[in-house]
């Protein structure tokens, strides 16, 4: 995965990230979403065959766009871990 700053200034973050699609994106937008500070999250793939996805954050007020984006996706990653252990859970419930 690489990214690549295409555009940031103080409530606007526009970024690319080659070698991910919809899955990666759809989720950090969600968390963009629901974070009070952002006013507009979103994500476009431009050409379906190439798999370069350009997300976008703009926030509100005094919210900078990258703290915003970095809170998403710390917040994901706890999801994940929840979710790992809950199927680690439930797995071996139904093993037994």
């Amino acid at each position: 995965m690489e990214i690549k700053i295409l555009k940031k200034d103080r409530n606007e973050l526009k970024i690319e990230i080659a070698g991910e699609g919809h899955t990666l994106c759809n989720v950090v937008q969600k968390a963009l979403l629901q974070n009070k500070s952002v006013d507009l999250a979103g994500y476009d793939i431009p050409h379906p065959l190439t798999a370069t996805p350009l997300l976008y954050v703009r926030t509100k007020g005094r919210s900078k766009p990258e703290a915003v984006l970095r809170k998403a996706v710390k917040g994901v990653q706890e999801d994940t871990k929840t979710f790992r252990s809950a199927l680690d859970k439930a797995l071996k419930d139904w093993q037994t």
